[in-house]
């Protein structure tokens, strides 16, 4: 891994516009460029010299590294042994008693295995994690310590925000004590999880998550998989407290949310703009099962659609692929983004909405100043590398060279 303070990349694809045919844009040009890194940003951009003493690019195409918005570092099998998710486990009540079962032994390996994982997302071309880690009394406070050693002896490579996650409920185990310890601690979010479902009250626990969050100067996160009308009073809970408290605007999420994915459209709008009026964004694994979630709409209300890999190989799911291009592609699948507009626009959804071209096409990245955070591709434009999940060949975390 290079470490430098200052040195240039040459041979750089970067996109330059839109080529038009009338209005419907045809191609994305680019050209190659050298660019300089200094202490961690992007010092200057100029026209390519292929004589320069620099790091040879060799014509890959620069984009905005990925960041994978919703996974958990501290608890897969990534590591482990193969192993399949088992059909005997139906509800998350018998996740919980599975996991209470199985965190001693897995905890023993978490650090280690926690890197690997990392290592797997950096290969990916993702230099920067949303991770939820577990918090209830089988785990303790020890789910957060080995992730925290863990990302400390990765902090040159990686960045992180952490999600303080009760997954065993806040009240159906004996979580609140805990949760209300961690809130103090160098932590970013609280979490819950379906609270009607699994806590037997909506206002009983998310009134004590949202008062840590207001309290503690921490974000919200939680975990709904519940549908029907609990889900929905559970995101409009969140909503009204948004409203009440603008502090929480723009630092409050409801992952998953799949209560929005069954509701007859015109209801679904009137929640997308309740949610974007708020400053309540929605994180989602897409797909989940045959639920297909409105994220079209909700991107046309103006809500902060964050997205991320999730479950990576783990007790809860066989499928999660590590992979934040792969997310972009099945999203451009899943909602017919297949022009060459649409596509380099679902880039964003890998990037959290850097991308190299205003919708114009205009460049408006990278500029000199920004972070050195960067992946490069075999590919020749955005839409390429979402339409083909084009190959990885190099990632830099804040002027560090991963690989």
């Amino acid at each position: 891994m290079a470490n430098n303070n200052r040195y240039t990349f040459k041979n750089v694809l970067l996109e330059t516009g839109f080529e038009y045919d009338g209005e419907e844009v045809v191609k994305t040009k680019t050209a190659l460029f050298c660019v300089e890194i200094e202490d961690g940003k992007i010092k200057a951009i100029s026209p390519n010299d292929t004589n320069q003493d620099a790091i040879d690019a060799k014509g890959w195409l620069m984009l905005p590294a990925f960041k994978d918005m919703h996974a958990h570092l501290d608890k897969m099998l990534y590591g482990l042994p193969w192993q399949a998710v088992s059909a005997k486990r139906k509800t998350v009540k018998d996740q919980i008693a599975y996991e209470q079962k199985m965190i001693p032994e897995w905890l023993k390996t978490s650090v280690e295995r926690a890197e690997k994982l990392i290592e797997f997302l950096q290969s990916n071309g993702t230099h920067y994690i949303r991770s939820h880690f577990n918090i209830d009394p089988t785990s303790g406070f020890d789910s957060l310590k080995h992730l925290e050693t863990a990302l400390k002896n990765k902090e040159k490579t990686t960045g992180a925000e952490l999600v303080a996650f009760p997954q065993h409920g806040v009240f159906y185990t004996n979580t609140a004590p805990l949760l209300k310890e961690v809130a103090k601690m160098n932590i970013d979010f609280i979490g819950g999880v379906d609270p009607y479902s699994i806590d037997g009250s909506i206002e009983r626990t998310m009134d004590l998550i949202t008062q840590l969050a207001i309290d503690n100067n921490k974000g919200i996160d939680i975990h709904l998989h519940e549908t029907g009308e609990t889900g929905i009073k559970t995101i409009e809970y969140l909503v009204n407290r948004a409203n009440e408290n603008p502090v929480l605007r723009g630092k409050t999420f409801v992952s998953h949310a799949f209560a929005l994915g069954h509701l007859p459209a015109p209801e679904t709008a009137r929640m997308a703009a309740r949610l974007a009026e708020a400053g309540v964004g929605i994180v989602s694994s897409v797909p989940f099962g045959n639920t297909i979630m409105p994220i079209p709409l909700l991107r046309k209300h103006g809500v902060e659609v964050l997205i991320g890999n999730d479950n990576i190989q783990d007790h809860w799911s066989t499928f999660g692929p590590g992979h934040m291009l792969q997310k972009a592609k099945l999203i451009a699948g899943l909602y017919g983004y297949s022009s060459e507009w649409a596509l380099s626009r679902a880039l964003g959804f890998a990037t959290r909405y850097i991308l190299p071209l205003d919708d114009k096409g205009k460049r408006q990245w990278p500029e000199a100043g920004n972070d050195a955070n960067l992946v490069f591709l075999e590919a020749t434009c955005s839409a390429e590398a979402v339409a083909r999940v084009s190959p990885v060949k190099s990632l830099v975390h804040k002027g560090n060279i991963v690989f």
